[in-house]
């Protein structure tokens, strides 16, 4: 059952967790890391490892994208950022990467004010395609009816709808909103749609057929989301009233399954393996990977909150490089604070909890840990 806390004599607030207030539990079985299967699939797309790169510009260019999906698993390009703006954007990512802290939201406002171009939009999609990887892109909801019809054009394998918060009754006086269910039905092809953060408002994402739905807000590392509209949501609480949503849209749909993505905040391979431990099925992970020595932004990381013309929500944040992608995601790490081998992390867990797959892995226990409550 959850717990309510007494705010005040007028407000009660749910008591909700972090993924840093929990640990895994090992049970009184163990494997051989070797023996564990890190596969997962969404709709007819198979990946090896269950990892998503973020749809911001410091982490997924086509590149890197194409890396991805050649390293088992898949990369999202943003339909928004600089790639769909400029035809050679690599001297722009130089620039915000020697920008200084007091004047880079500033200019990073008037470099996104560039219109997006539709050509280019089919020119990156076409690049990904012919490399013979999975093709997955992604936009606002304020975009994607405005550019749907070019991605429909253009050709993508999966499709991501991706906002601070996305609902499936949005209510506008001033335009017709984006009605969800019959984009995703004529779309014709897997959308995945976030972020949600509680069980009602995943539960109405499922019903409008989405294959996927987003937990959370995205762009931890980068977010000032708390702090411009108060807006936040304990992922370990989150991810799990989402898995039950899921549960009871399995029941009420006959037994379709949603894949559940958690969404930001996931700095570190042990907040990345306690995702999937709640009941993710996969991650989307932007920090970690814009780390790596290929990442277009060269160490620095940014996301669509730090552009919006006049609230910016998030800033431009110096993770530093790590490592290449490659030892990013499977190593070997030459460092102990969760930043590299992602992977291998999880088979160890797995491993050490006794689960040979990440739908078995979704039922490991867990406890609370009380140095994170006080």
């Amino acid at each position: 059952m959850s717990q309510e806390i007494e705010i005040g004599l007028g407000k009660k607030g749910r008591l909700a967790y972090s993924l840093d207030d929990i640990a895994i539990v090992p049970s009184r079985r163990t494997r051989d890391p070797q023996d564990v299967s890190t596969a997962w699939q969404i709709d007819a797309y198979q990946f090896d490892v269950p990892v998503i790169g973020a749809p911001m510009d410091s982490v997924t260019s086509p590149a890197t994208a194409i890396a991805m999906g050649k390293l088992g698993a898949l990369g999202v390009l943003d339909l928004e950022g600089l790639w769909t703006r400029y035809d050679d954007p690599q001297p722009l990512f130089d620039e915000i990467a020697s920008l200084d802290d007091a004047h880079a939201t500033q200019r990073l406002q008037e470099i996104y004010a560039e219109p997006i171009k539709p050509e280019l939009i089919a020119k990156r999609l076409h690049e990904i395609r012919d490399a013979g990887v999975t093709v997955a892109a992604s936009l606002s909801p304020q975009r994607t009816q405005e550019f749907y019809s070019t991605v429909v054009e253009a050709g993508v394998d999966l499709f991501v709808i991706r906002g601070t918060a996305v609902s499936a009754e949005h209510v506008s006086q001033g335009h017709e909103p984006l009605n969800l269910k019959k984009f995703i039905y004529d779309l014709d092809v897997p959308v995945i749609v976030g972020g949600a953060a509680s069980y009602t408002a995943a539960l109405h994402l499922m019903r409008t057929g989405a294959a996927g739905v987003l937990v959370g807000f995205g762009g931890g590392a980068v977010s000032a989301t708390r702090a411009t509209i108060g807006v936040q949501a304990p992922l370990a609480t989150a991810i799990s009233d989402v898995a039950e949503a899921r549960r009871d849209y399995m029941d009420e749909s006959g037994g379709r399954y949603v894949q559940i993505i958690a969404d930001g905040g996931m700095g570190t391979s042990g907040s990345f393996v306690k995702a999937l431990a709640m009941g993710a099925d996969a991650v989307m992970l932007g920090a970690p990977l814009a780390r790596a020595t290929e990442a277009p932004g060269e160490g620095m990381h940014w996301g669509a909150e730090a552009r919006h013309p006049s609230l910016p929500r998030g800033s431009r944040t110096n993770v530093g490089t790590v490592a290449p992608l490659e030892q990013i995601l499977f190593g070997p790490s030459h460092r102990a604070d969760g930043t590299a081998n992602f992977i291998g992390a999880l088979r160890r867990a797995m491993a050490t909890a006794g689960y040979v797959d990440l739908k078995s892995f979704q039922h490991c226990d867990v406890a609370v840990s009380p140095l994170h409550r006080g």
